[in-house]
């Protein structure tokens, strides 16, 4: 199964993080998204990371040129998908939206097309169920920053098929990513693991244990983390975490994701980490 060109749905923050690392490992790319100032201000973005990238010396120039060339701009939906080996969607974490997508995408794009989803939590396998090609549908969990972020997660549900799985797994590596395979259950591997320390980091601060600083603090020295969870969780947005958590905790037994109060306090009042200039940490600019 060759993979040539590729369609990334949402040009937001994950979308557009893809198109690049898509573009930088040689793939023509389609960048779509309905609103064109999103597409247009994806790729710019694509434009200023690669130029940073290059003045830093990680990436030549004319490999920089070469990955621009290859991304093309896409607002209507079915004709981004006609002809495509790839569709990776980048949309918002909503089941009926991804469901839409994918409808959208089982009707158009060409049957021999692999369909992934970048979810972080949500069933893959009722996502697919929506394309009618469940067996070319696949879960590919990046991490932002895309194009800086190692790890690659390929979610495969029980109806997966091996070449669509070998042939997600060659994308990965093409692009540059270490792949991890697991199996299609609420919150894979990496949501799971990472929204777990970060509830409890949240318990923590409720209880005053300690402040946010040394609870993050005690887990990059402690524990060799890169960052701590509580920085992690105003970069990811208090008000994501809050919607995986409740997914969960209405997926698994035993209570183990119910959202603190104190999470929830902090979205009613709109600390929704460093896109709102206030989380666990204040992200307003100095003065």
């Amino acid at each position: 199964m060759s993979i040539r060109t590729v369609l990334v749905v949402g040009a937001g923050t994950m979308g557009h993080g893809i198109a690049q690392a898509a573009a930088v490992a040689g793939y023509d790319v389609r960048l779509f998204d309905v609103d064109a100032k999103a597409v247009a201000a994806g790729l710019a973005k694509i434009q200023g990371s690669l130029d940073k990238l290059v003045e830093k010396g990680k990436v030549a120039a004319a490999v920089r040129d070469a990955a621009l060339a290859r991304l093309a701009p896409a607002t209507d939906l079915r004709a981004a998908a006609a002809g495509i080996d790839l569709a990776i969607e980048a949309a918002p974490e909503r089941m009926d939206l991804k469901r839409r997508i994918f409808g959208d995408l089982g009707a158009s794009a060409p049957a021999t097309a692999i369909l992934a989803s970048n979810t972080s939590s949500l069933s893959v396998a009722e996502i697919a169920a929506a394309s009618g090609r469940p067996d070319r549908v696949v879960g590919m969990h990046f991490f932002n920053p895309v194009p800086l972020k190692p790890l690659l997660e390929v979610v495969r549900t029980d109806v997966t098929s091996q070449a669509t799985l070998d042939a997600t797994l060659e994308v990965g590596r093409r692009m540059g990513k270490t792949c991890v395979v697991v199996k299609d259950m609420p919150g894979f591997a990496t949501s799971r693991l990472g929204l777990a320390l970060g509830l409890e980091a949240i318990r923590m601060v409720e209880e005053g244990v300690a402040s946010p600083e040394d609870i993050d603090t005690a887990l990059v020295l402690g524990y060799g983390h890169a960052m701590g969870p509580l920085k992690t969780t105003d970069l990811v947005g208090l008000d994501v975490r809050l919607g995986i958590a409740e997914y969960l905790d209405g997926k698994l037994p035993g209570g183990r994701f119910t959202p603190p109060a104190l999470l929830r306090t902090m979205v009613a009042e709109g600390k929704l980490g460093q896109k709102s200039g206030r989380g666990f940490y204040d992200w307003s600019p100095p003065a």
